[in-house]
């Protein structure tokens, strides 16, 4: 007689065996129940709390003292129990290997189809059982399970409980805990050490080395500037001890940064600022905000801010710093709190005489207006109004515009040295940010032809170059937080590359003005067979070692971001000193034109003086390290040993 039973007793034990497939435990267990607690009933016990279509490690615990078999896929699809009272030992035996060679056969299909459809999850062995784990959190079970309705399930069913996973809180932590592992890993890179010509020269790059062995970005700013002061140090020995005091910053300070998000829970960073030299004056330098900023990458913007400072008009000390926080995707209030609380730090370290920051990557009106708001609040006065852009605060009308229109004004003083100007000149400029912008700007105003912007996913190329209605239009998409593939599909003669640089478009003046490196040896190689022949510093240091022998060997001119830039430098002065006067644009550009001018000179006869000829491509690269050292080096010579 065959018949079908389901045990539902008071016993949790007996409710747990309607999940067990192995016919003689049943019947053992059987023998000591009381089958007037039972009933006959078709399906499975809503109340019982089992464990995840993937807890396999379940079927192989013991459960009174009989050893368990695992489950065919099957079965544990319709979760239903079968036992014949008649059946032989040679008929369960069969029973079995036709269920095991099944439940293989099915598993490992769905295993691997499974797997290999959804990226996020790989099949492991843990504890001795192959399992499916999700690729971010590394776990299994009821978060991660394949599919909350049964072992196969159609694809509808395996995607939705593909987004029951993603939206798991379990699922989103690990994936931002990840997320922020990759952003601040420190990759262990080699740094390329230069073959210098000079011994003295070369054991000044030696002692940086062993004293800063891990700060790549610094060691290649000190190796630049080292390399064009060789000359220098050839004829002065004294240089040599100058050159390595100047290469300690006089302060250096690292602090945590705690803030509240907008669902009250709590993050920190890291801040940094460093006053590299105030021999010449109080300090003036950036600060930025990007997930990557480190130590090293302060120290090196503010080694090469203390030689952009020198070659200004003004005397100035140089300095720099920032957080490894990241305002993208942030809200205002987000914003507002980690500034305040970055403030309430570095205000100590602040003040006219001392330290003045301005904006840099990732800082901009909002984020000055937080900072300054917050320094006002803790010191009780206003003095020492921070240099940057601002709405409704006095200053000059062209202060954002100054690095851009600087760098434009630069190129067009190198290019009537050699009976050129930027008119119908194909230019390439990388970076959307606000030195991008105001380059656009001014080139479209001389005539010249950019074609290019990029972000941090791709660039943008405009074969009919762009124009002051594509500029604005450019400012939406970038004020929205869009992607700069939008623009393309409003201007058909446009298009955007992913995963690509603009160096390899036909150019002739090259205009870097992302972040530094961003030009390595294969884009070089680019910018030189696609024609240019100017590159003008936007960025600090965005040429590596590597990019620069290639440039220096094809004759490409270099303009450095030392001299390039110090528009944004005089711009500041001017807000801050003679912030009374209201310049109109003609007379601001008027007065930055003339620095530039200034700047230009005194960068070539720096370089004429130590036997660089004007023809040469790094003669303003030397000679404007040159001139901001001697600067540098004959006040530190009056003040003593500081």
């Amino acid at each position: 007689m065959k018949y079908r039973v389901q045990l539902q007793g008071r016993v949790n034990d007996c409710r747990a065996l309607t999940y067990r497939q192995d016919i003689k435990a049943h019947l053992i267990c059987c023998v000591f129940l009381d089958f007037s607690s039972c009933s006959i009933v078709k399906g499975k016990d809503p109340n019982f709390e089992g464990p995840g279509d993937d807890e396999h490690s379940f079927v192989h615990n013991s459960f009174l003292g009989v050893q368990s078999h695992e489950p065919s896929g099957k079965d544990l699809a319709d979760n239903k129990l079968m036992m014949s009272s008649q059946l032989s030992n040679e008929d369960q035996d069969l029973s079995k290997a036709q269920s095991a060679k099944r439940k293989k056969k099915v598993v490992k299909r769905w295993r691997e189809e499974w797997a290999d459809t959804y990226k996020w999850a790989y099949v492991d062995v843990k504890d001795g059982t192959p399992r499916i784990l999700c690729s971010v959190c590394r776990e299994y079970g009821r978060k991660h399970r394949r599919n909350p309705y049964g072992n196969e399930g159609s694809r509808n069913m395996q995607m939705s409980a593909l987004e029951e996973h993603n939206n798991s809180l379990l699922h989103k932590e690990a994936l931002r805990l990840q997320q922020a592992s990759k952003e601040k890993l420190i990759i262990d890179k080699p740094i390329f050490v230069k073959a210098l010509m000079s011994k003295t020269a070369g054991s000044i790059v030696e002692a940086a080395l062993r004293r800063d062995p891990h700060e790549a970005e610094f060691i290649q700013s000190v190796q630049e500037v080292v390399h064009s002061l060789e000359r220098v140090i050839s004829k002065n020995s004294n240089s040599v001890n100058t050159m390595e005091r100047l290469l300690e910053p006089e302060h250096t300070v690292i602090f945590r940064v705690p803030w509240i998000d907008d669902r009250g829970e709590t993050h920190v960073n890291r801040g940094y600022r460093v006053h590299f030299n105030q021999a010449l004056g109080p300090c003036r330098g950036g600060l930025r905000f990007h997930p990557l900023m480190n130590l090293s990458i302060a120290k090196f913007l503010s080694f090469e801010q203390t030689f952009k400072n020198a070659l200004s008009p003004y005397r100035l000390g140089g300095s720099s710093g920032g957080s490894d926080f990241d305002p993208k995707g942030k809200s205002d209030n987000e914003i507002m709190r980690f500034c305040q609380s970055f403030m309430n730090e570095l205000y100590r370290y602040l003040g006219p005489d001392k330290d003045l920051p301005s904006e840099e990557m990732g800082v901009g009106t909002r984020e000055m207006g937080y900072l300054y708001g917050q320094y006002r609040r803790l010191t009780g006065h206003s003095q020492g109004s921070f240099t940057g852009p601002r709405v409704n605060w006095p200053g000059s009308s062209l202060r954002t515009e100054a690095t851009g229109y600087g760098l434009v004004f630069f190129a067009q003083l190198m290019l009537a040295d050699m009976n050129k100007e930027l008119k119908g000149l194909r230019c390439a400029v990388s970076g959307s940010g606000k030195i991008s912008m105001h380059v656009l700007e001014k080139l479209i105003a001389y005539g010249a032809l950019p074609i290019t912007v990029s972000d941090s996913k791709g660039y943008l190329v405009d074969e009919d170059g762009f124009d002051f209605m594509k500029i604005s239009f450019l400012r939406d998409i970038k004020a929205q937080n869009r992607s700069l593939r939008d623009y393309s599909k409003t201007y058909a003669r446009s298009k955007y590359y992913d995963e690509s640089k603009p160096w390899n478009e036909t150019c002739d003046v090259a205009f870097p003005c992302a972040s530094q490196n961003e030009i390595d040896q294969s884009d070089a190689i680019n910018l030189v067979n696609s024609g240019c022949r100017i590159l003008v510093e936007g960025s600090n240091m965005p040429c590596t070692p590597e990019a620069v022998d290639v440039l220096r060997k094809a004759n490409v001119l270099v303009a450095p971001s030392m001299a390039a830039g110090v528009g944004g430098v005089v711009a500041g002065e001017l807000e801050l000193k003679e912030c009374n006067l209201n310049w109109s644009p003609e007379d601001f550009e008027s007065k930055l034109q003339e620095a530039m001018k200034q700047t230009y000179q005194r960068a070539l006869k720096s370089a004429a003086d130590f036997g660089y000829q004007k023809e040469s491509p790094e003669s303003l690269v030397h000679g404007a390290a040159i001139s901001a050292f001697l600067t540098i080096a004959s006040s530190m010579a009056d003040q003593g040993c500081v």
